[in-house]
């Protein structure tokens, strides 16, 4: 990319969440109307995308990241109007400059501009981290509660509620149960962006250091007697 292309480019930055927070939006399905057989004994189903979506610890997880998604985008959108309005400037200043130092300059902005796409990907790698570790949070919060209220139903099978194409008997919906433990058990919890940084490489040793310890010299022989 030259700088050409950076005064003609766009210069949004798109960063968004993936597409697994559409689990915080999900409601729970409005049933049809239908009459309902029996509730078969031992058959449960749940819905965790409706514990997710309707929990206050799920929504107060939502919040903080589209906050982080939208602190993210503020960042880049700004390091890029930065690099648009210098290769503009440049662009101004081509009848004026040599040769030499116009190519110079453009090569720097070169690989400004590579750099700040090497953050757009990290930021997004680090936008996708946060929110495993934050979904992750949420279902560990939440396992022990779907046990304990798949014990207490007395069932003998658990199906997942999205699976079903029609909605099955109330009466063997584990959900509500779930999702009012883990309202009771947790509201919110704190977090940032996680941080995907490189790590620094390991000092290179020094000669003396990479050089192996002489062996000590053998001591002297005793002198024996004639």
């Amino acid at each position: 990319m030259t700088f050409k292309t950076l005064v003609a480019g766009g210069c949004a930055a798109a960063i968004a969440l993936s597409g697994a927070t559409a689990a915080f939006a999900q409601a729970a399905p409005a049933a049809p109307n239908i009459n309902q057989g029996p509730a078969v004994n031992g058959i449960c189903v749940f819905s965790d995308q409706q514990v997710l979506g309707a929990s206050a610890v799920g929504k107060a997880v939502a919040t903080r990241l589209q906050q982080i998604n939208q602190q993210v985008n503020a960042e880049l959108n700004g390091e890029r109007t930065t690099l648009q309005n210098d290769a503009k400037s440049l662009e101004g200043q081509r009848t004026t400059l040599d040769q030499n130092t116009l190519e110079r300059r453009a090569a720097d902005l070169q690989v400004r501009d590579n750099a700040w796409q090497r953050k757009v990907q990290q930021r997004q790698a680090e936008l996708e981290e946060t929110q495993k570790q934050a979904l992750g949070r949420i279902y560990n919060e939440m396992e022990p509660l779907v046990q304990q209220a798949y014990q207490q139903k007395g069932c003998s099978i658990l199906i997942n509620r999205q699976a079903v194409v029609l909605p099955t008997n109330p009466a063997m919906d584990i959900t509500p149960q779930v999702l009012a433990a883990l309202n009771s058990k947790i509201q919110t919890f704190t977090f940032d962006r996680a941080r995907l940084d490189a790590p620094a490489a390991p000092a290179a040793p020094t000669a003396a250091a990479a050089r192996p310890p002489a062996p000590a010299a053998a001591a002297p022989a005793p002198a024996t007697r004639r």
